[in-house]
């Protein structure tokens, strides 16, 4: 009897559940396999077909490509890649409506989802987008694209919200598992240790970033900001995570030009638990500004793009800021540097700074501790519980 009401409990679906699902790079590659494993208790049986990375193939993804193929920036890269990512693209169309999939589910990676959702919804799929693309700080116009494209948008931010329902865009906050997977209480000491430092030294972490297009412009600047830092606190230690390791060759490579001595160990992965060992941070802006932020690590952050590239869009960015916190907290809390301002100087000495302003970074943690608390909703489950809904929908 128990077995039955069990299963009377289980959302109504179609008897055979197939659900497209894209990441494009790894911060998606964590949501997708977090929504995964709960819409998985929710639809015993469900599939899911498409790309994603490491954690999504292991919640049980089955991925046709390499999620790095996906993990390209700036015009000129995109463009060096654009019939390989077209290839793949119409590839996903003529599969998914193969196999046929019920629902269509993007996360992240906009300019690659977007219009991928726009063709399946045409042809009668439903369509999920996991992740707001910025359009409340740059080209705004792209919210008509959505309303028309998209019958659910889940957004990790809760200004964003607001801003879909002024254009009548179906949305739901549904916030950061980030937030939720993240003890607020994490024993910074005890990893620490584990990297192999003790308590008196100063560890800064360095995230150069993810895709090979941010360590092009990335790692010649923090390396030289590090070359800057190690002078003025010669005891200084540095870790860096790489994501891939193609990342790690392209580090190598540029570490290779600052001699054997800078104090620098390199990981494979595991950026959060670099973080949750480190004093300060160092980082590229993006998604682990928000995983530096969930962790309390008082950091400097920066993003420097190609010149052409800033030329072109710079004008339509519609923000003040850049890092997520300062985006969250609609002011700065953390001191963030673009494109001709993030030079090695002004970071060394930012970061120097910060280093012996103790009222400082403890400002910086207890903002992020409210942040942290804003955002610790059980993502995970909101998201499948909004795209469950979808789905009964669909099905009844």
């Amino acid at each position: 009897m128990s077995d039955l009401n069990s299963e009377a409990r289980q959302p109504s679906a179609p008897k055979s559940l197939t659900i497209g699902i894209v990441a494009g790079e790894m911060s998606g590659d964590l949501l997708g396999a977090g929504l995964i494993a709960v819409l998985k208790q929710k639809f015993p049986g469900v599939r899911f077909v498409g790309i994603g990375g490491p954690a999504m193939i292991a919640a049980g993804c089955e991925s046709w490509f390499s999620m790095e193929r996906l993990s390209v920036m700036g015009i000129f890269a995109v463009l060096g890649r654009l019939r390989e990512l077209l290839d793949i693209r119409k590839t996903l169309k003529r599969r998914f409506l193969e196999q046929p999939i019920d629902l269509f589910i993007g996360i992240d990676s906009p300019d690659f989802n977007l219009p991928l959702a726009g063709y399946l919804k045409r042809q009668g799929v439903h369509t999920v987008h996991y992740v707001s693309p910025t359009v409340w700080a740059w080209r705004q116009k792209r919210v008509i694209k959505i309303r028309r494209d998209i019958d659910l948008m889940l957004t990790l931010l809760p200004f964003e919200e607001d801003f879909y329902k002024q254009y009548s865009v179906p949305c739901k906050f549904v916030g950061h598992p980030f937030a939720t997977a993240i003890d607020p209480q994490i024993d910074h000491q005890k990893a620490k240790r584990f990297w192999g430092y003790n308590q008196s030294e100063k560890v800064i972490a360095v995230l150069p970033g993810s895709r090979g297009g941010e360590l092009k412009f990335m790692a010649p600047l923090f390396l030289e900001t590090m070359s800057i830092i190690k002078k003025m606190e010669p005891d200084i230690k540095f870790i860096v995570p790489l994501a891939s390791a193609q990342r790690r060759e392209q580090f190598e490579t540029v570490l290779n030009h600052y001699g054997e001595d800078m104090p620098v160990q390199l990981v494979d992965g595991h950026a959060r638990e670099v973080l949750a060992g480190s004093d300060f941070v160092l980082a590229t802006s993006g998604t682990i500004t928000l995983e530096a932020m969930l962790l309390k690590c008082p950091m400097i952050v920066a993003y420097r793009w190609g010149v052409i590239t800033h030329a072109l869009f710079s004008p339509l960015v519609k923000t003040k800021f850049i890092a997520l916190p300062n985006l969250l907290a609609q002011e700065e809390i953390v001191p963030e540097f673009l494109q001709d301002e993030a030079t090695p100087e002004a970071l060394a000495k930012a970061l120097f700074q910060l280093m012996y302003d103790h009222s400082r970074c403890d400002q910086m943690r207890r903002r992020f501790t409210q942040i942290h608390e804003q955002l610790n909703t059980n993502a995970n489950e909101k998201a499948a519980e909004a795209i469950a809904e979808l789905i009964q929908e669909q099905a009844g």
